[in-house]
């Protein structure tokens, strides 16, 4: 990661962490009176409030133009609504233990993480920011008042090609709102689904709540135990066509999971395996 992309992924971190709420709407609209787009406008803001200077330095400027057009992306609510998870699965408000299932929202202009990072041909390395106009809902598992599970643009993006490359048998670690096990289950060539999941209280939840609501339920089968318990002692005498890991929060507790899961995965050289926001991870590695 070169200094120009270090010092962008620390103002972005600290923004996205800190302050995701740090473009208003009203400033929106003043900028958009010189005749640009949402979009344009919320770049320009972003790259002002980062304390860069477009107009005048020349090197802001290049940062702005390799970065910036590539990275902030206005999101459209429609195409999220047709997503077939959140077109069939309702979310009552239920609590289990430490765990609570509710939706929670993104505030108009609010950014947030949409999908993996970008490589781009010159080797750069770019965060990709969205944003929506209006307020959107979305589901979420919080942990003792914190936000610990969504279903989010960015969940939905980033398990695209591990959706479609599943078939068979299907292992996955890490259960969440049961996204990427209902999207499997959908496929013709999905026999079934296996989910190795620890947080006993996360699967009662799944189990009440959402699982009824799968239209293939009789393909899922939840297995509550720790992943690495589960792929030292029992990965081997079961097999399995493909696996697929999300056992982490973000990039920050998603090194150290991934490096072991890497190394579980050496010993099934003939058993295809994937990662959530894997290419993410890499940029820190």
């Amino acid at each position: 990661m070169n200094e120009a992309t270090h010092k962008l992924f620390a103002l972005m971190s600290s923004y996205l962490n800190h302050a995701p709420d740090l473009i208003q709407s009203s400033e929106i609209a003043e900028v958009m009176q010189s005749g640009v787009t949402a979009e344009y406008a919320f770049k320009l803001l972003l790259a002002a409030k980062f304390g860069l200077d477009i107009a005048g330095h020349t090197q802001d400027k290049a940062t702005f133009n390799t970065y910036f057009h590539h990275m902030i992306h206005q999101l459209n609510p429609d195409d999220y609504a047709q997503d077939p998870y959140y077109r069939n699965i309702r979310f009552p408000e239920a609590r289990i233990g430490a765990s609570e299932l509710k939706y929670e929202t993104y505030q108009p202009y609010e950014g947030f993480v949409c999908n993996d990072i970008l490589f781009t041909p010159d080797g750069s390395q770019i965060p990709q920011i969205g944003f929506f106009t209006s307020e959107f809902r979305y589901p979420a598992v919080l942990e003792q008042g914190r936000i610990w599970m969504t279903i989010t643009p960015n969940e939905i993006e980033t398990m695209k090609e591990p959706i479609a490359g599943a078939f068979g048998r299907v292992l996955t670690f890490g259960l969440g709102l049961g996204y990427y096990a209902y999207m499997v289950s959908e496929k013709e060539n999905v026999d079934n689904v296996t989910i190795v999941e620890i947080n006993e209280d996360v699967i009662h939840l799944f189990s009440q709540y959402i699982l009824p609501q799968f239209r293939h339920r009789e393909k899922i089968r939840i297995i509550h135990a720790d992943a690495f318990d589960f792929a030292r002692t029992l990965l081997g005498t079961n097999s399995y066509d493909y696996v697929f890991t999300d056992l982490w929060h973000d990039v920050s507790d998603g090194i150290a999971l991934y490096l072991q899961m890497k190394q579980v995965e050496s010993q099934h050289p003939g058993t295809p395996f994937s990662y959530w926001i894997e290419k993410s991870i890499q940029c820190y590695l």
